[in-house]
């Protein structure tokens, strides 16, 4: 079954789901896990300058028999990196690493204060001389988008922010919609913060799929784009399968009470 695809509105396509390279140091280990999740039938990865392993993710773009213009990289400026020259400076050395000349997705990583103007205006120079097809934000409030329709020339098409069963981010996601921005969901199994939940066990039993499984198909049915993070083979292949499947509208309404807005990462509401 190939993987869904969500237009973005700038009119470029973004998988549906992704492999999150969070806290991957080990090339092995990193090229274990590439092998795996191209097997599985990924073909979109989810680095930053912060997670320090672009250099393994270029390494496997350039001995990968996927044509580059198969796969969608993304990549994000570090909050160190925020400013106009710093910036620019950053993201050239982040192609290198990636040994490509263009991502399909740059992202400014968090809503730093007052260089985040400077910077997203960098972001859309760095997109008009195509060296990234895509731009966006990550960790970005309703405040946060909201004061960037004063200076932004364009707004970015992707938001990618925690979310899953237990921090649904309703309020988020519903104005991100309305604003054509899609919503990408990093941590989308809480970081396994919350692994014993009543609800999801008994819909893991009634649909056959892993406690896993069913927390990526619920917010795999919000529309949005999820990239669980794993180096173990048969979990990335497990999250990958989850086409096969569908939550009744019933056990999502369930699904839905389940919010508690538990936060495993950090707090961007705190950000002026």
């Amino acid at each position: 079954m190939s993987e869904p695809i969500i237009e973005l509105a700038d009119g470029n396509k973004i998988p549906q789901i992704g492999l999150g390279l969070w806290q991957i140091k080990d090339e092995s280990v990193f090229a274990e896990a590439y092998k795996a999740a191209i097997n599985a039938g990924y073909r979109h990865f989810d680095t930053a300058q912060a997670y320090h392993n672009e250099q393994f993710l270029g390494n496997q773009i350039v001995n990968s028999k996927i044509d580059r213009k198969d796969l969608f990289i993304t990549t994000k400026i570090a909050v160190q990196n925020f400013g106009e020259n710093k910036s620019m400076k950053s993201f050239e050395a982040s192609l290198e690493l990636l040994k490509t000349d263009y991502v399909d997705l740059l992202l400014l990583h968090f809503p730093v204060p007052v260089l985040r103007k400077k910077t997203w205006l960098r972001l859309e120079d760095i997109k008009r001389q195509g060296l990234a097809k895509s731009i966006g934000v990550s960790n970005f409030t309703i405040k946060h988008l909201e004061q960037m329709q004063a200076f932004a020339n364009e707004m970015p098409v992707i938001n990618q922010v925690e979310m899953h069963v237990f921090l649904q981010q309703q309020a988020l996601l519903k104005y991100c919609k309305e604003k054509k921005i899609v919503v990408e969901a990093y941590s989308p199994l809480a970081h396994a913060k919350s692994m014993d939940n009543s609800v999801i066990n008994q819909l893991s039993d009634k649909y056959h799929k892993s406690y896993a499984q069913i927390m990526l198909r619920w917010a795999f049915q919000q529309q949005v784009v999820i990239i669980p993070k794993s180096v173990n083979p048969k979990r990335i292949e497990e999250n990958f399968n989850i086409l096969d499947f569908n939550i009744t509208d019933e056990d999502m309404v369930l699904l839905s009470n389940q919010d508690k807005n538990l936060r495993t990462c950090w707090n961007p509401e705190l950000v002026p």
